[in-house]
């Protein structure tokens, strides 16, 4: 058993990436994705990467299961019980307006309407000190109307749970005592150990909600492996940045909500640590979106909570920013002027140049127009490019703005790169941070041929493709740890903690975290956890995360003093500005292990035989060059702008004055003349 593969399931094609641990070769394809019976798809794309699946020793993969039943709104009907009197803390949710100046805001409508709220009577305190007694009667109420009403999940959410769950335990006890395996059943505690009661009660609410569909898929997967003889363990991608087995992602399906996209990230970061670089953003650009994401400090930059549809979710979650931008996003006028996007041709009809019946210009056709793509040897080979249509979709709309069609072709792409520009810009300059000094990472379908104009925008100057880029997400995940996320309610001001007490309750953290590695099959010599304290200014609502050395460290003499230095520290880097003389506090521990696997080499497979470069006419700011066009197998030494580099799942666009260069991992290094 040699075989370490991982796949990327996408709504058009699942990208698969096997690493063979005996030659050390790095093999990626893709196949059809099958909606009807994705298991189907998994298996084509497993044929086409590894002779005898016997011979696979791990497999992880990206799902958008939950995060499609949620964009869809197809997810599970759900029963919510709340605690006596908090009936309507979900629909009331917060006060405050995302978009100030939009005059039809409306907040999502809630995943559960408001008559399938039932409240449990009982109480603790916000020590978790019971004041009433949970009534077990209201519970069984709920499970039956949940048996004999057809709910597929049930979420329990009860105050102060976070401080002692010993009333959501029970009641969970309860309600599987009525309804057995068949209905989910989804304590709050369990998902979000964390204050807010809003907050987490809509956590609860999404797991629920989209946790029997996952359920059913990983389950279906599993079978599938069973049928086919294959022991090999199914591990999933979290949207964490981390792997777990599928068994703890049927126990905790929200873990997962994002777990396709976060792929490409953790290449990122594995491809920052291959080249030594500390920094890095990540861009992924295919046919309809374009996803950011940054590696900062040789870190996936993760936060504690995040929104999702409009929805709170308190759980670790990779910073990703979105926005509709690809390659079949359209162009079209408005009150005389250009904009591209978000609305997409799609995959069917897709670009003009397709030739599946689309007529409006999108940025691929503008590519094309520009001679920017091999029309011949698109996505290596597989599709055959109509020139002439992309030049008449680009020409119609020419015509609509008076203006030459080269020129009109140049400004969609220059629209769309100042999108996605700005799209970056969200995720670095709105936090502080700047993004000259970070290596642009591109990948995904488009990226490669959108990322040194990008680049330009930014200041950035250099561009990294690594191999493979269209199937990236999945080597990404090749790349990445187990890992399992702990938290531990702690309010403490600065007058009143107690050092040796936070790093008992870290080394209580610890335990748990290695353990929980333990039964994720990882070996005690890959284990490791981290530590780290939310921290705020007395007086403030919201916390910033700061990093521990380890869990002995609050013990130490002065701990309070360094800990409040690194708060201020990091609140100049958030904010602009830190207020050292402030007296702090402690809200929350954090303790996140990790179980490392043997790292895969960067290496691709070897180069099939070569086709001749030949020379095209491109156009690069309004003027035409004489621009070769390569096989990116064929690239050896430095190669000087204008070139087209083309690949099996990318096509990289090297413009006048850049120089491009093959490292030793096999990462094309754009330099970029800014």
């Amino acid at each position: 058993m040699s075989y370490r593969v991982a796949m990327d399931i996408g709504g058009t094609f699942t990208d698969v990436v096997c690493y063979d641990e005996r030659s050390g070769t790095v093999t990626a394809s893709k196949a059809p994705t099958t909606p009807g019976d994705l298991a189907e798809g998994v298996f084509a794309a497993l044929r086409r990467v590894v002779d005898d699946p016997a011979g696979i020793s791990f497999f992880v993969h990206g799902t958008t299961q939950g995060l499609n039943a949620l964009l869809e709104r197809k997810g599970a009907r759900v029963l919510l019980l709340a605690g006596q009197g908090g009936r309507d803390v979900y629909q009331i949710a917060r006060g405050n307006r995302d978009r100030m100046f939009d005059l039809r805001y409306r907040k999502p409508a809630p995943l559960v309407p408001r008559q399938d709220v039932m409240e449990a009577g009982g109480r603790l305190d916000y020590l978790g000190r019971e004041l009433v007694p949970l009534d077990e009667e209201s519970v069984r109420a709920a499970g039956r109307r949940a048996r004999e009403e057809g709910f597929d999940a049930v979420a329990v959410c009860l105050l102060f749970s976070y401080a002692n769950p010993a009333h959501e335990l029970r009641a969970g006890e309860i309600l599987r005592e009525e309804l057995g395996d068949d209905v989910l059943v989804v304590l709050s505690h369990e998902v979000a150990r964390e204050w807010r009661e809003y907050e987490r009660t809509s956590s609860a609410v999404l797991e629920a909600y989209t946790g029997p569909v996952v359920r059913r898929y990983l389950a279906r997967i599993e079978r599938r492996f069973a049928e086919r003889g294959l022991a090999v363990p199914v591990h999933v991608m979290q949207s964490s940045g981390g792997l777990v087995n599928a068994s703890y992602a049927m126990r905790r399906p929200l873990q997962t909500l994002l777990s396709g996209p976060v792929g490409g990230t953790m290449g990122g970061v594995a491809a920052a640590r291959l080249m030594g670089r500390e920094n890095a953003v990540c861009i992924d650009m295919g046919g309809t979106s374009f996803d950011v994401s940054l590696v900062v400090n040789g870190r996936p930059d993760v936060s504690a909570e995040a929104r999702i549809e409009g929805y709170p979710v308190l759980m670790p979650i990779v910073n990703l920013h979105t926005i509709g931008a690809g390659g079949g996003s359209i162009a079209y006028a408005e009150a005389g002027a250009l904009r591209v996007g978000p609305e997409s041709a799609g995959a069917v009809p897709g670009p003009a140049c397709y030739g599946r019946g689309g007529t409006r210009a999108t940025v691929t056709d503008a590519n094309v127009a520009l001679g920017r793509v091999d029309p011949a040897w698109f996505a290596g080979g597989l599709m055959t490019l109509d020139v002439e249509a992309a030049g008449t979709a680009v020409a119609t709309l020419a015509d609509e703005l008076d203006m030459d069609p080269l020129l009109l072709a140049e400004g969609i792409c220059d629209v769309a790169n100042a999108k996605m520009a700005q799209a970056i810009r969200t995720l670095t300059v709105e936090h502080g941070i700047e993004p000259r000094e970070f290596a642009l990472v591109a990948f995904g379908g488009a990226g490669a041929m959108h990322a040194v104009f990008i680049a330009r925008e930014l200041g950035i100057s250099e561009v990294v493709v690594p191999r493979f880029p269209g199937a990236f997400s999945a080597w990404g995940m090749l790349e990445a740890d187990v890992r399992r996320d702990l938290t531990h309610p702690y309010f403490r001001s600065q007058d009143t903690l107690d050092g040796p007490d936070m790093s008992r309750n870290f080394g209580i953290l610890e335990d748990d975290a290695l353990a929980a590695l333990s039964a994720q099959g990882v070996p005690e010599e890959r284990r490791r956890v981290e530590h780290a304290v939310d921290m705020r200014y007395e007086g403030q609502d919201y916390t910033l995360t700061i990093p521990l050395r380890d869990a002995a460290e609050p013990a130490e003499p002065g701990f309070l003093e360094t800990i409040a230095a690194r708060y201020a520290e990091a609140h100049t880097g958030r904010y602009g500005h830190a207020t050292p003389e402030a007296p702090v506090e402690f809200v929350m521990l954090r303790s996140t292990g990790l179980g490392s696997f043997p790292r895969t080499a960067a290496a691709a497979q070897e180069a099939p035989e070569e086709r001749a470069a030949y020379v095209r006419d491109v156009i690069f700011d309004g003027a035409v060059h004489s621009t070769p066009v390569l096989r990116r197998s064929s690239l050896d030494g430095e190669l000087a702008g204008p070139a087209i580099v083309v690949e099996e799942t990318a096509t990289t666009v090297i413009p006048p004055g850049c120089v491009a260069t093959v490292d030793p991992n096999g990462f094309l290094i754009v330099k970029v003349n800014l």
